[in-house]
Protein backbone atom coordinates (compact mmCIF):
# COMPACT_ATOMS: atom_id res chain seq x y z
CA UNK A 1 0.00 0.00 0.00
CA UNK A 2 3.12 2.13 1.11
CA UNK A 3 4.42 1.17 -2.60
CA UNK A 4 1.56 2.24 -4.17
CA UNK A 5 0.92 5.74 -2.22
CA UNK A 6 4.51 6.75 -3.36
CA UNK A 7 3.53 6.15 -7.07
CA UNK A 8 0.84 8.48 -6.64
CA UNK A 9 2.59 10.85 -5.06
CA UNK A 10 4.86 10.75 -8.27
CA UNK A 11 2.13 10.99 -10.21
CA UNK A 12 0.18 13.93 -8.51
CA UNK A 13 4.09 15.65 -8.50
CA UNK A 14 4.22 15.12 -12.64
CA UNK A 15 0.73 16.09 -13.32
CA UNK A 16 0.43 19.25 -11.35
CA UNK A 17 3.94 20.22 -12.95
CA UNK A 18 2.41 19.48 -16.37
CA UNK A 19 -0.93 20.89 -15.68
CA UNK A 20 0.23 24.27 -14.37
CA UNK A 21 2.45 25.18 -17.33
CA UNK A 22 2.81 28.65 -16.90
CA UNK A 23 4.06 28.56 -13.44
CA UNK A 24 6.21 25.58 -14.00
CA UNK A 25 7.81 27.79 -17.16
CA UNK A 26 8.44 31.13 -14.86
CA UNK A 27 9.95 28.93 -12.15
CA UNK A 28 12.22 27.30 -14.71
CA UNK A 29 12.91 30.20 -16.08
CA UNK A 30 13.82 32.15 -13.06
CA UNK A 31 16.24 29.26 -11.68
CA UNK A 32 17.93 28.72 -15.41
CA UNK A 33 18.81 31.91 -15.95
CA UNK A 34 20.00 32.80 -12.26
CA UNK A 35 21.89 28.95 -12.39
CA UNK A 36 23.76 30.53 -15.84
CA UNK A 37 24.47 33.83 -14.47
CA UNK A 38 26.18 32.06 -11.24
CA UNK A 39 28.19 29.44 -13.91
CA UNK A 40 29.51 32.31 -16.12
CA UNK A 41 30.06 34.55 -13.38
CA UNK A 42 32.26 31.81 -11.65
CA UNK A 43 34.05 31.11 -14.96
CA UNK A 44 34.63 34.96 -15.52
CA UNK A 45 35.70 35.36 -12.41
CA UNK A 46 38.54 32.60 -11.97
CA UNK A 47 39.36 33.14 -15.76
CA UNK A 48 40.45 37.01 -14.79
CA UNK A 49 42.31 35.96 -11.99
CA UNK A 50 44.17 33.40 -13.75
CA UNK A 51 44.88 35.48 -16.75
CA UNK A 52 46.29 38.16 -13.70
CA UNK A 53 48.23 35.58 -12.13
CA UNK A 54 49.94 34.12 -15.41
CA UNK A 55 50.65 37.40 -16.74
CA UNK A 56 52.25 38.45 -13.17
CA UNK A 57 54.47 35.44 -13.64
CA UNK A 58 55.43 35.76 -16.92
CA UNK A 59 56.35 38.58 -16.80
CA UNK A 60 59.85 38.55 -15.07
CA UNK A 61 59.34 36.18 -11.61
CA UNK A 62 58.80 32.88 -13.58
CA UNK A 63 57.22 29.94 -12.34
CA UNK A 64 59.76 28.27 -10.58
CA UNK A 65 63.21 29.92 -8.86
CA UNK A 66 65.93 28.09 -7.34
CA UNK A 67 68.27 29.91 -4.69
CA UNK A 68 70.69 29.52 -2.33
CA UNK A 69 68.48 28.54 0.68
CA UNK A 70 69.41 31.46 2.48
CA UNK A 71 69.04 33.60 -0.42
CA UNK A 72 65.42 34.60 0.15
CA UNK A 73 66.11 35.91 3.33
CA UNK A 74 69.48 37.38 3.24
CA UNK A 75 69.87 38.72 -0.36
CA UNK A 76 73.51 39.13 -0.57
CA UNK A 77 76.65 37.88 -2.41
CA UNK A 78 77.71 35.80 0.58
CA UNK A 79 74.59 33.73 -0.64
CA UNK A 80 75.18 33.11 -4.24
CA UNK A 81 74.91 29.54 -6.22
CA UNK A 82 78.56 29.73 -6.67
CA UNK A 83 78.77 26.35 -8.71
CA UNK A 84 75.69 27.40 -11.59
CA UNK A 85 77.08 24.45 -13.47
CA UNK A 86 76.22 21.79 -11.72
CA UNK A 87 72.62 23.37 -11.68
CA UNK A 88 72.59 23.46 -15.34
CA UNK A 89 73.58 19.83 -15.55
CA UNK A 90 71.11 18.68 -13.05
CA UNK A 91 67.83 20.63 -14.45
CA UNK A 92 69.23 19.45 -18.11
CA UNK A 93 68.22 16.02 -16.88
CA UNK A 94 64.06 16.83 -16.37
CA UNK A 95 62.15 16.14 -18.80
CA UNK A 96 59.06 18.05 -17.22
CA UNK A 97 61.27 21.08 -17.82
CA UNK A 98 60.67 23.06 -20.81
CA UNK A 99 63.78 25.38 -20.64
CA UNK A 100 65.77 27.48 -17.96
CA UNK A 101 68.50 29.76 -17.34
CA UNK A 102 70.47 31.67 -15.00
CA UNK A 103 70.01 35.27 -13.81
CA UNK A 104 72.26 37.54 -11.63
CA UNK A 105 71.27 40.33 -9.75
CA UNK A 106 73.16 43.66 -8.85
CA UNK A 107 72.10 46.94 -7.17
CA UNK A 108 74.28 49.48 -8.92
CA UNK A 109 74.21 52.96 -9.18
CA UNK A 110 73.66 54.18 -12.92
CA UNK A 111 75.20 57.87 -13.65
CA UNK A 112 74.87 60.39 -16.96
CA UNK A 113 76.67 63.55 -16.31
CA UNK A 114 75.36 64.90 -12.44
CA UNK A 115 72.08 62.47 -12.62
CA UNK A 116 72.65 59.73 -10.65
CA UNK A 117 70.04 56.86 -10.12
CA UNK A 118 70.14 53.57 -8.22
CA UNK A 119 68.54 50.16 -10.02
CA UNK A 120 68.94 46.58 -10.63
CA UNK A 121 71.46 45.76 -13.01
CA UNK A 122 70.77 41.96 -14.40
CA UNK A 123 73.05 39.72 -16.56
CA UNK A 124 70.19 37.05 -18.69
CA UNK A 125 70.89 34.90 -21.10
CA UNK A 126 68.81 36.50 -23.95
CA UNK A 127 67.68 33.79 -26.10
CA UNK A 128 66.13 31.86 -22.94
CA UNK A 129 65.00 34.64 -21.25
CA UNK A 130 62.93 35.36 -24.89
CA UNK A 131 60.62 32.03 -23.37
CA UNK A 132 61.37 32.29 -19.67
CA UNK A 133 59.76 35.88 -19.00
CA UNK A 134 57.83 38.77 -21.06
CA UNK A 135 61.28 41.07 -21.26
CA UNK A 136 61.53 40.67 -25.31
CA UNK A 137 58.06 41.03 -26.17
CA UNK A 138 58.03 44.61 -23.90
CA UNK A 139 60.29 46.00 -26.36
CA UNK A 140 59.00 49.73 -26.24
CA UNK A 141 62.04 51.36 -28.77
CA UNK A 142 65.59 49.67 -30.17
CA UNK A 143 66.37 45.95 -30.05
CA UNK A 144 66.03 43.36 -27.77
CA UNK A 145 69.84 41.55 -26.14
CA UNK A 146 71.19 38.59 -27.94
CA UNK A 147 73.74 36.61 -26.31
CA UNK A 148 77.15 38.04 -28.04
CA UNK A 149 76.06 41.51 -27.26
CA UNK A 150 79.15 43.43 -24.69
CA UNK A 151 78.08 46.76 -23.10
CA UNK A 152 75.09 46.73 -24.51
CA UNK A 153 72.09 47.80 -22.50
CA UNK A 154 68.62 46.90 -22.13
CA UNK A 155 66.60 49.16 -19.99
CA UNK A 156 63.35 50.22 -18.45
CA UNK A 157 61.55 52.89 -20.12
CA UNK A 158 60.60 54.86 -16.24
CA UNK A 159 64.25 54.74 -15.67
CA UNK A 160 65.32 55.51 -18.91
CA UNK A 161 63.09 58.52 -18.79
CA UNK A 162 64.54 59.59 -14.71
CA UNK A 163 68.00 59.67 -16.78
CA UNK A 164 66.95 61.44 -19.91
CA UNK A 165 68.48 58.23 -21.93
CA UNK A 166 67.43 57.10 -25.45
CA UNK A 167 68.88 54.20 -28.03
CA UNK A 168 72.31 54.77 -28.82
CA UNK A 169 72.81 57.45 -25.35
CA UNK A 170 75.77 56.12 -23.04
CA UNK A 171 75.38 55.44 -19.40
CA UNK A 172 77.90 55.06 -16.64
CA UNK A 173 77.38 52.39 -13.73
CA UNK A 174 79.22 51.90 -11.21
CA UNK A 175 78.53 48.64 -8.19
CA UNK A 176 80.01 46.02 -6.75
CA UNK A 177 81.35 43.04 -8.52
CA UNK A 178 80.49 38.99 -6.91
CA UNK A 179 83.59 39.05 -4.61
CA UNK A 180 83.05 42.01 -3.88
CA UNK A 181 85.75 43.88 -5.99
CA UNK A 182 84.99 47.41 -7.36
CA UNK A 183 82.92 47.61 -10.43
CA UNK A 184 82.20 50.20 -13.17
CA UNK A 185 81.87 50.15 -17.29
CA UNK A 186 80.48 52.65 -19.81
CA UNK A 187 77.28 50.92 -21.28
CA UNK A 188 75.39 52.00 -24.61
CA UNK A 189 71.33 51.80 -24.26
CA UNK A 190 70.24 49.00 -27.33
CA UNK A 191 66.59 48.70 -26.22
CA UNK A 192 64.14 50.36 -23.58
CA UNK A 193 61.33 48.29 -22.53
CA UNK A 194 58.04 48.95 -21.18
CA UNK A 195 56.03 45.94 -18.83
CA UNK A 196 53.81 48.11 -17.51
CA UNK A 197 55.19 47.58 -14.10
CA UNK A 198 56.16 51.07 -12.73
CA UNK A 199 58.60 49.69 -9.82
CA UNK A 200 60.25 47.21 -12.26
CA UNK A 201 60.50 49.90 -15.09
CA UNK A 202 62.36 52.61 -13.30
CA UNK A 203 64.83 50.20 -11.09
CA UNK A 204 65.62 47.22 -13.59
CA UNK A 205 68.16 47.43 -16.86
CA UNK A 206 69.95 44.01 -18.25
CA UNK A 207 72.89 42.78 -19.88
CA UNK A 208 73.89 39.89 -21.43
CA UNK A 209 75.31 37.29 -19.23
CA UNK A 210 78.59 36.43 -20.56
CA UNK A 211 79.44 40.13 -20.79
CA UNK A 212 78.06 40.86 -17.02
CA UNK A 213 80.12 38.10 -15.59
CA UNK A 214 83.17 39.59 -16.96
CA UNK A 215 82.84 43.08 -15.68
CA UNK A 216 81.48 41.81 -12.58
CA UNK A 217 83.63 38.81 -11.42
CA UNK A 218 80.50 36.55 -11.77
CA UNK A 219 81.70 33.42 -14.01
CA UNK A 220 79.72 30.39 -13.44
CA UNK A 221 78.04 32.47 -10.41
CA UNK A 222 73.91 33.05 -10.35
CA UNK A 223 72.17 35.04 -7.56
CA UNK A 224 69.06 32.35 -9.05
CA UNK A 225 67.83 30.03 -11.95
CA UNK A 226 64.50 30.35 -13.62
CA UNK A 227 62.22 27.25 -14.64
CA UNK A 228 59.93 26.89 -16.98
CA UNK A 229 57.70 23.99 -16.64
CA UNK A 230 56.32 21.89 -19.83
CA UNK A 231 53.15 21.97 -17.84
CA UNK A 232 52.96 25.39 -15.41
CA UNK A 233 49.82 24.48 -13.50
CA UNK A 234 51.92 21.81 -12.47
CA UNK A 235 55.08 24.20 -11.24
CA UNK A 236 54.64 23.09 -7.16
CA UNK A 237 55.02 19.40 -8.27
CA UNK A 238 58.08 19.91 -10.21
CA UNK A 239 59.57 22.59 -7.68
CA UNK A 240 59.65 19.70 -5.34
CA UNK A 241 61.13 16.94 -7.63
CA UNK A 242 63.77 19.83 -8.35
CA UNK A 243 64.50 20.41 -4.89
CA UNK A 244 65.34 16.78 -4.26
CA UNK A 245 67.15 16.63 -7.49
CA UNK A 246 69.95 19.72 -6.58
CA UNK A 247 70.16 19.09 -3.19
CA UNK A 248 69.72 20.46 0.33
CA UNK A 249 71.96 23.75 0.04
CA UNK A 250 69.65 24.81 -2.72
CA UNK A 251 66.02 26.54 -2.68
CA UNK A 252 63.29 25.23 -5.25
CA UNK A 253 60.30 27.24 -4.79
CA UNK A 254 57.20 27.09 -7.08
CA UNK A 255 55.33 31.27 -8.09
CA UNK A 256 52.99 30.20 -5.51
CA UNK A 257 55.46 31.31 -2.54
CA UNK A 258 57.65 33.64 -4.64
CA UNK A 259 54.80 35.83 -5.04
CA UNK A 260 52.64 34.94 -1.97
CA UNK A 261 51.52 38.71 -1.65
CA UNK A 262 49.83 38.26 -5.09
CA UNK A 263 48.20 34.97 -4.33
CA UNK A 264 46.74 36.21 -1.14
CA UNK A 265 45.36 39.58 -3.32
CA UNK A 266 43.74 37.24 -5.27
CA UNK A 267 42.07 34.71 -3.06
CA UNK A 268 40.78 38.20 -1.27
CA UNK A 269 39.40 39.37 -4.75
CA UNK A 270 37.60 35.93 -5.06
CA UNK A 271 36.25 36.06 -1.22
CA UNK A 272 34.94 39.47 -2.37
CA UNK A 273 33.58 38.29 -5.43
CA UNK A 274 31.73 35.63 -4.10
CA UNK A 275 30.40 37.76 -1.06
CA UNK A 276 29.25 40.14 -3.94
CA UNK A 277 27.58 36.93 -5.71
CA UNK A 278 25.93 35.55 -2.18
CA UNK A 279 24.34 39.04 -1.75
CA UNK A 280 22.79 38.55 -5.31
CA UNK A 281 21.68 35.07 -4.62
CA UNK A 282 19.91 35.42 -1.62
CA UNK A 283 18.22 38.55 -3.40
CA UNK A 284 17.09 35.46 -5.45
CA UNK A 285 16.46 33.40 -2.93
CA UNK A 286 13.63 35.28 -1.22
CA UNK A 287 12.34 36.09 -4.84
CA UNK A 288 11.78 32.37 -5.92
CA UNK A 289 10.53 31.58 -2.13
CA UNK A 290 7.92 34.74 -2.03
CA UNK A 291 7.00 33.45 -5.77
CA UNK A 292 6.48 29.90 -4.40
CA UNK A 293 4.49 31.26 -1.15
CA UNK A 294 1.94 33.09 -3.95
CA UNK A 295 1.99 29.77 -6.14
CA UNK A 296 1.20 27.10 -3.56
CA UNK A 297 -1.45 29.53 -1.36
CA UNK A 298 -3.11 29.30 -4.71
CA UNK A 299 -3.31 25.49 -4.33
CA UNK A 300 -4.86 25.43 -0.55
CA UNK A 301 -8.17 24.48 -1.49
CA UNK A 302 -6.48 21.34 -3.26
CA UNK A 303 -4.42 20.35 -0.59
CA UNK A 304 -7.42 20.68 1.43
CA UNK A 305 -9.24 17.95 -0.36
CA UNK A 306 -6.19 15.75 -0.53
CA UNK A 307 -5.90 15.76 3.06
CA UNK A 308 -9.82 15.14 3.62
CA UNK A 309 -9.75 12.07 1.37
CA UNK A 310 -6.99 11.03 3.85
CA UNK A 311 -3.47 12.35 2.35
CA UNK A 312 -1.63 12.55 5.05
CA UNK A 313 0.66 16.26 6.12
CA UNK A 314 3.93 14.40 5.34
CA UNK A 315 2.34 12.61 1.96
CA UNK A 316 1.49 16.23 0.33
CA UNK A 317 5.21 17.53 2.01
CA UNK A 318 6.83 14.81 -0.76
CA UNK A 319 4.27 15.53 -3.20
CA UNK A 320 5.10 19.19 -3.10
CA UNK A 321 8.63 18.49 -2.81
CA UNK A 322 9.18 15.97 -5.32
CA UNK A 323 7.27 19.02 -7.57
CA UNK A 324 10.31 21.64 -6.34
CA UNK A 325 13.17 19.27 -6.97
CA UNK A 326 11.63 17.76 -10.44
CA UNK A 327 11.86 21.98 -11.15
CA UNK A 328 14.64 22.63 -9.81
CA UNK A 329 16.15 19.59 -11.44
CA UNK A 330 15.61 21.07 -14.88
CA UNK A 331 16.02 24.52 -14.10
CA UNK A 332 19.99 23.66 -13.04
CA UNK A 333 20.92 21.63 -15.90
CA UNK A 334 19.22 23.89 -18.73
CA UNK A 335 21.20 26.50 -16.56
CA UNK A 336 24.53 24.96 -16.44
CA UNK A 337 24.20 23.96 -19.86
CA UNK A 338 23.59 27.20 -21.23
CA UNK A 339 26.32 28.72 -18.77
CA UNK A 340 28.70 26.59 -19.32
CA UNK A 341 28.09 26.86 -22.75
CA UNK A 342 29.13 30.43 -22.74
CA UNK A 343 32.37 29.42 -20.46
CA UNK A 344 33.43 27.19 -23.08
CA UNK A 345 33.21 29.51 -25.69
CA UNK A 346 34.50 32.57 -24.30
CA UNK A 347 37.83 30.18 -23.21
CA UNK A 348 38.45 29.54 -26.57
CA UNK A 349 37.43 32.91 -27.87
CA UNK A 350 38.63 35.22 -25.16
CA UNK A 351 36.63 38.64 -24.57
CA UNK A 352 38.84 41.21 -26.04
CA UNK A 353 38.98 45.25 -24.47
CA UNK A 354 39.54 46.85 -28.35
CA UNK A 355 41.43 49.74 -27.84
CA UNK A 356 42.32 49.52 -24.41
CA UNK A 357 45.94 47.91 -25.01
CA UNK A 358 48.17 50.89 -23.23
CA UNK A 359 45.59 51.12 -20.43
CA UNK A 360 46.10 46.92 -19.90
CA UNK A 361 50.03 47.18 -20.09
CA UNK A 362 49.84 50.66 -17.02
CA UNK A 363 48.52 47.19 -14.97
CA UNK A 364 51.33 44.82 -16.13
CA UNK A 365 49.13 42.82 -18.60
CA UNK A 366 50.45 41.98 -21.88
CA UNK A 367 47.20 41.82 -23.79
CA UNK A 368 43.94 43.25 -23.49
CA UNK A 369 42.43 39.71 -23.81
CA UNK A 370 40.20 38.31 -21.04
CA UNK A 371 39.28 34.57 -21.06
CA UNK A 372 36.86 32.73 -18.82
CA UNK A 373 37.50 29.57 -16.81
CA UNK A 374 36.09 25.99 -18.41
CA UNK A 375 36.20 24.18 -15.61
CA UNK A 376 33.53 20.97 -15.18
CA UNK A 377 33.82 20.61 -11.83
CA UNK A 378 33.15 23.72 -11.00
CA UNK A 379 30.40 24.74 -13.28
CA UNK A 380 28.58 21.00 -11.32
CA UNK A 381 29.48 22.70 -7.99
CA UNK A 382 27.58 25.75 -9.11
CA UNK A 383 25.07 23.69 -10.15
CA UNK A 384 24.29 21.91 -6.97
CA UNK A 385 24.65 25.37 -5.01
CA UNK A 386 21.79 25.96 -7.26
CA UNK A 387 19.70 23.11 -6.65
CA UNK A 388 19.83 23.12 -3.48
CA UNK A 389 18.82 26.85 -2.79
CA UNK A 390 16.09 26.34 -5.40
CA UNK A 391 14.49 23.60 -3.25
CA UNK A 392 15.14 24.96 0.23
CA UNK A 393 13.69 28.48 -1.36
CA UNK A 394 10.37 26.17 -1.68
CA UNK A 395 10.41 24.82 1.99
CA UNK A 396 9.02 27.46 3.96
CA UNK A 397 6.22 27.75 2.03
CA UNK A 398 5.10 24.32 1.78
CA UNK A 399 5.43 23.36 5.44
CA UNK A 400 3.16 26.73 5.90
CA UNK A 401 0.92 25.96 4.03
CA UNK A 402 0.90 22.04 5.25
CA UNK A 403 0.20 23.26 8.37
CA UNK A 404 -3.52 24.47 7.63
CA UNK A 405 -6.28 21.84 8.69
CA UNK A 406 -8.77 20.14 5.77
CA UNK A 407 -11.88 22.29 6.76
CA UNK A 408 -10.37 25.19 6.71
CA UNK A 409 -7.98 24.67 3.75
CA UNK A 410 -11.42 23.15 2.04
CA UNK A 411 -12.79 26.96 2.79
CA UNK A 412 -9.80 28.91 2.26
CA UNK A 413 -10.38 31.73 -0.35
Amino acid sequence: MQIIGYRMICKLALRNITASKKRSSVTVLLTSITTALLVFSSAWMDGSHSTMIKNAVEIYPGYIQITDKEFRANPSFDHLIFDAATIDRKLAKNDAIATYGARFESFVLFSVGEKAVGGMLTGIEPEKEMQLSRLSSSLKKGEYLSADDTNQLFIGSELAKRLKLDVGDEVAFIGSGADYSFAADNLIIKGIFQTGLFDFDAASAFLAKGYFDQIMAAENYATHFIVLPKQPEQAGQLAETIARDIGPRYQSASWNQTMAGLVKAMKLDSVFGYITLGIIFIVIFFVIMIYTLLAVFVRIHEIGILRAIGTTPNQILAQLLLESSLLALVSVIIGGLIGGAFAYYFHLNPIVFSGMEEQFKQYGLAASEMPTAFMPLVILRDMIIMFGLSVLSTLYPILKVNRFQPVEAIHHV
